[in-house]
C-alpha cells in the first residue's frame, strides 16, 4: 500500500483510539472540522495542534507517515496560499507589478493553510484508527435517523466507506501505470508545467479502465454474497457504546467549546 496517502489505510492496533466507539470518533472529527474553522487566532491553532500530536501519540501512528500524507495536498496548499494572499484586499506589504501582497491575504492565507492541515491530519487519524466495517456501521448508525424520510442511510454509508477505501487504491494504480510507461520511454518529468500536464493525460485512460473494472469486480462480490443494503441487515460485531466513548465526547466536546469562544 502507498505510504504516500493516510487518507484510507487502516493501521490496526489496539490504542485506546482504536478501540472508542466508532459513532464517537466520527462525532470527534465532525466537531474538529467545525472548530477548525471557527478558531481564528493563532494561540487557538497551536492548542489544537498540540491536541492533535497528543492523539497522535496516544493512537501509536507514526508521525512521519501523517506528514508524508500531506504532500499530495502540497499543491493545493501552495495554490490556495498564494491566491489569498494577492486577492484579499488591505494594507500592501510588497508588489510585483501588478501583483499585491496584503497583510490581511498573508494572515488569511496562512489561516486557511493551517486549517487544511488540520483536517487532513484529523481525517487520516479517523481512518487509520478505524476499520472500513466499523467506519460504515458507525456513519450508518449517524445516519439513521433520516429513516423516517426514507432515506438510504446504509448504502450511502457503504458508498462513502468505499469511496475512502479506494483512495489509496487509486494512487497505488497510478504508481504502477506510470512506471510501466516510463519503462516503454514516457517522460513526466521534463518540461515546463503544461508539457507535464499533457504527459499525464496518457495516464487517466487505464487509469479510469482499471477503476471501472474495479468497481465491476466489488458489485458482482457484493451480490454473490447477496448483499442488498437493507437497514434489517444483522451485524457480527455490533456497535457498542461504553461508559468511556460518552465521557471521551464529553470531554472533547467541551475542549472545542473552549477553543471556540476563547481563541
Amino acid at each position: 500500500m502507498n505510504n504516500r496517502i493516510t487518507i484510507g489505510q487502516y493501521l490496526p492496533g489496539d490504542s485506546p483510539v482504536h478501540t472508542l466507539d466508532a459513532r464517537i470518533k466520527l462525532l470527534i472529527v465532525l466537531a474538529f472540522m467545525v472548530a477548525a474553522f471557527l478558531i481564528e487566532t493563532f494561540t487557538g491553532y497551536a492548542i489544537l495542534t498540540v491536541s492533535v500530536l497528543c492523539v497522535t501519540l496516544v493512537a501509536q501512528i507514526p508521525l512521519m507517515r501523517l506528514l508524508k500524507g500531506l504532500k499530495p495536498i502540497f499543491i493545493i496548499l501552495l495554490f490556495t496560499f498564494f491566491i489569498n494572499v494577492i486577492f484579499t484586499p488591505g494594507h500592501v506589504l510588497f508588489s510585483l507589478g501588478f501583483i499585491k501582497f496584503t497583510e490581511e491575504g498573508l494572515l488569511r492565507a496562512t489561516f486557511i493553510a493551517i486549517r487544511l492541515v488540520l483536517l487532513v491530519i484529523g481525517t487520516s487519524i479517523l481512518t487509520l484508527t478505524t476499520s472500513p466495517l466499523e467506519l460504515t456501521d458507525g456513519i450508518a448508525a449517524l445516519l439513521s435517523p433520516l429513516r423516517v424520510v426514507h432515506f438510504p442511510s446504509q448504502v450511502i454509508a457503504m458508498m462513502i466507506s468505499i469511496a475512502l477505501r479506494f483512495i489509496p487504491t487509486l494512487f497505488d494504480e497510478t504508481d504502477k501505470i506510470m512506471r510501466a510507461q516510463k519503462a516503454r520511454g514516457a517522460d513526466f518529468e521534463s518540461g515546463n508545467i503544461i508539457e507535464r500536464a499533457k504527459a499525464m493525460i496518457p495516464l487517466f485512460v487505464p487509469l479510469f479502465l482499471n477503476a471501472i473494472t474495479r468497481a465491476d469486480e466489488l458489485g458482482v462480490a457484493m451480490e454473490a454474497r447477496c448483499y442488498t443494503g437493507s437497514e434489517h441487515r444483522t451485524r457480527l460485531n455490533p456497535l457498542v457504546m461504553k461508559p468511556r466513548d460518552r465521557v471521551v465526547f464529553i470531554a472533547t466536546l467541551a475542549f472545542f467549546v473552549v477553543l471556540c469562544f476563547f481563541f
